[in-house]
């Protein structure tokens, strides 16, 4: 099935090519290069390209595949660093250098490496699509091979042993070959039996976050802020510590320097849970500003696909994306492409709702294979001038259950993670309290209250020391205002580079506790008429 283009604008061509379905992959020229139909019209079909356009002419061939936009899902994913087409990028590197050439196909599994596979069926078992084939070990994970659709049947023979995934794992009663990898349409969420209201707090290592705006694991937060505010720094800093047993990170049209630099920091971390290499639980998409901006688009779906994959197995997996203001920036530009009626800003009319769909994938569900996995999203957002009134925020917003505000202040002030604790919130807070109260320590509800009060007056009380001086406050209003210094800058602060960079839940409670051990102290002598100055010099003689 192979057509001709008709017209070039940009990384938009239309085609006279008959029959295409919408989101079907095609193959565009004579350099073959990847692209995905977006529009159907009565005498042409218009195709986003997701490669670079220039060089394309006018009458070169256009070929249908009659199969939509997809990325291969089996063993060999952790670890890998893929581009939004899932094309292995070391595996690239290593067939044609540092620069992709256009046009190239690559599997994004080794179909060539042997894997040991341990079948969890037998000859006579009925397979159904979700249904658990096996198992091989895929690091330190349990990969559980999952039955694609259309590979499904009753079982006449199944295998044992080192197997590649070239090769069948067994055979159905119909002749049908039993096969550890399939692929899956990036559009199309991966189907569940139920889904759950998500639970359980998700461990980041950051106190500012786990304390005061803790994030239930299938939940989804946003991190917006300017330029200069550590969202970045964040990012990496959650994917490094979270409790979580995979981890999803998509660069979408950040610096590569940026990449480059935390694939460097991350191939010799260990991961502070189990010990392991922190590459064996990670997956890197890899869309920097230098590649096409229009595959920005498709390496949010490829992502998410891969994560919904091994959420399928069961595991808890944090799907991580720096940042999704490009995201909707690519959108913006295949809408300008397509002449589409452009909304607030020129973001296409349908932001909002592309956004919730795709936030939608987000939650705790039990699989078609009957266990129970999650996938959490963390989302930064990069607002033109640290603006939060602008539509990607704004729809970010509408659905996502905690807003972590980036403070461009805090940020000047050398203060991070500069997440401002009065303009944040979480919705998760009551529901994991609970949890943290029965797991953690009875106190945490009370000294969650406390610090929130204690840094609420100090915002008061900071505008009246400036106008008489802090010599002019009364002792208890000073001590009240130390206590808050040493929650900031003691509690809230983090750095990144320092073995204080995470912090699990007990560490914690135990650093807030010793904080206001010391005001209650303080507190009690002066309530006994002794200057603050006084109490001081006795709490720290030196």
């Amino acid at each position: 099935m192979t057509g001709k283009i008709l017209g070039i604008s940009g990384p938009t061509i239309s085609t006279d090519l008959k029959g295409l379905s919408l989101y079907e992959r095609v193959y565009v020229g004579h350099a073959m290069l990847t692209g995905e139909v977006v529009r159907l019209e009565q005498d042409r079909s218009v195709i986003q390209v997701y490669e670079d356009t220039r060089g394309l002419a006018a009458n070169e061939p256009v070929k249908g595949t009659g199969t939509p936009l997809s990325v291969r899902l089996g063993p060999g994913l952790l670890s890998g660093m893929f581009d939004g087409l899932q094309r292995p990028l070391r595996r690239l590197k290593e067939e044609m250098g540092p620069f992709i050439t256009c046009g190239r196909e690559i599997y994004g599994l080794d179909h060539q490496k042997k894997w040991s596979f341990s079948p969890s069926v037998k000859g006579g078992d009925e397979i159904a699509q979700g249904q658990v084939i096996g198992s091989v070990e895929e690091g330190a994970l349990r990969h559980l091979v999952i039955s694609g659709p259309g590979n499904t049947g009753r079982v006449l023979q199944i295998r044992e042993g080192e197997i590649s995934l070239d090769e069948p794992l067994g055979t159905y009663d119909g002749g049908g070959m039993i096969v550890g990898c399939h692929e899956w349409p990036v559009r199309l969420a991966r189907p569940y039996r139920k889904k759950f209201a998500p639970a359980g707090p998700l461990v980041t290592g950051q106190r500012s976050i786990d304390f005061l705006f803790p994030v239930a694991k299938g939940g989804t937060a946003i991190f917006p802020g300017g330029f200069g505010t550590g969202k970045t720094i964040l990012e990496q800093a959650i994917a490094k510590f979270a409790d979580v047993d995979v981890v999803v990170y998509v660069g979408c049209g950040e610096r590569g320097n940026e990449m480059a630099e935390m694939i460097e920091e991350f191939e010799g971390l260990k991961d502070p849970w189990t010990g392991r290499p922190l590459m064996e639980r990670t997956i890197l998409v890899v869309n920097t500003s230098n590649m096409p901006v229009a595959a920005r688009e498709a390496s949010i779906y490829t992502a998410v696909t891969m994560a919904e994959y091994y959420r399928d197995m069961g595991y808890q997996v944090l799907f991580l994306a720096d940042s999704l203001s490009r995201w909707a920036e690519a959108l913006r530009e295949i809408s300008s492409s397509l002449e589409e009626m452009p909304g607030e800003e020129g973001y296409p009319t349908y932001l909002a709702s592309r956004l919730s769909g795709f936030l939608e994938r987000a939650g705790v569900v039990e699989t078609l294979g009957g266990m129970t996995g999650s996938l959490t999203m963390l989302l930064s957002v990069s607002p033109p001038g640290g603006d939060f009134t602008e539509p990607v925020t704004q729809a970010c917003l509408r659905t996502t259950g905690a807003f972590l505000m980036l403070d461009t202040a805090l940020a000047h002030r050398r203060h991070f993670p500069a997440i401002n604790w009065f303009q944040s919130y979480s919705l998760y807070a009551d529901e994991l309290g609970k949890h943290f109260r029965e797991n953690i320590s009875p106190q945490w509800d009370d000294l969650l209250r406390r610090a929130r009060e204690v840094l609420q007056k100090e915002e008061m009380l900071r505008e009246v020391s400036e106008i008489v001086g802090a010599e002019g406050l009364q002792d208890s209003d000073r001590l009240l205002m130390l206590a808050a210094e040493k929650i900031r800058m003691e509690f809230l602060s983090q750095n990144a580079y320092s073995e204080d960079a995470f912090s699990p839940p007990v560490d914690t409670l135990a650093l807030i506790s010793r904080i206001f051990q010391f005001y209650d102290r303080i507190r009690g002598q002066l309530a006994q008429g002794i200057s603050l100055d006084d109490a001081l010099k006795t709490e720290c003689p030196s």
